[in-house]
């Protein structure tokens, strides 16, 4: 049995028994791990306010071989986001983005680009509530690209030829571009400049950068965000669940 000690992200946490509570982490050395924290329900719980949702901690937990729940012993508290986690539209676009990081990342795969790349975007959102929607798409693009399943989108898929600036292209079924010399039928969903502009900027700016050049043009955030959607669903097998922007229900 070893002990291990990282610094983590609280991703979730589900109630079990009468007193304890399954927690998922994302840490920094470990990747994805669900653990059990015993008394974490407990009016004097030794874990305190430690395991809120979104909340960077340095945990402390016993792993044994071949077990997949590891028992979480202690979490000492780096960073809360206890104010921004009471806005619901931060809370579920986090609760979101966190699914998708577990959908993603195998148990106990470490991945420290994609742990700092968590980390930065909470930052970003938790000092500017208007980002959530930039801030969701540059996750939503970072996490297609670690995974190796972004597509290109620099040339048409046919023809290789460089997509020109000002250009618009037509979205193939596997999300890939085609241009007008090469297409055979019009597609019902087309990439603009504007588009591939974002998909470039948000592998080459940091959270916040990404936000501050996208300002009020939620109209193609918004399009674009639709589209990585339909990447992710297919990529999970499934649809990824709606997304709660601006007090409505919104469809993706």
């Amino acid at each position: 049995m070893a002990l291990i000690e990282t610094e983590s992200l609280i991703l979730k946490s589900y109630n079990l028994a009468e007193a304890d509570k399954i927690v998922v982490l994302f840490t920094r050395d470990h990747g994805v791990v669900r653990g059990v924290a015993k008394g974490a329900k407990r009016l004097k719980s030794k874990f305190g306010s430690g395991l809120e949702p979104f909340t960077t901690v340095r945990v402390e937990y016993f792993q044994k071989e071949a077990v997949e729940l590891v028992s979480i012993q202690k979490v000492e508290l780096v960073k809360s986001y206890f104010s921004a986690a009471s806005d619901p539209d931060f809370l579920h676009k986090f609760t979101y983005l966190a699914d998708l990081l577990v959908a993603f990342s195998p148990p106990h795969d470490p991945n420290e680009k994609l742990y700092r790349m968590t980390k930065a975007c909470l930052e970003t959102a938790d000092a500017d509530r208007v980002a959530l929607l930039a801030v969701g798409v540059y996750f939503e693009l970072w996490l297609l690209r670690l995974a190796g399943l972004l597509p290109d989108w620099s040339a048409c898929v046919e023809c290789r030829r460089p997509i020109a600036d000002g250009e618009t292209a037509d979205l193939t079924s596997n999300f890939h571009l085609i241009c007008s010399n090469c297409r055979r039928s019009r597609s019902s969903r087309t990439v603009e400049s504007g588009h591939r502009d974002m998909f470039t900027s948000a592998r080459q700016l940091s959270p916040s950068e990404f936000a501050r050049a996208n300002a009020d043009r939620d109209g193609e955030l918004s399009e674009l965000s639709r589209i990585l959607k339909s990447i992710i669903s297919q990529a999970v097998g499934r649809e990824v669940a709606n997304e709660r922007v601006g007090g409505f229900a919104k469809s993706i």
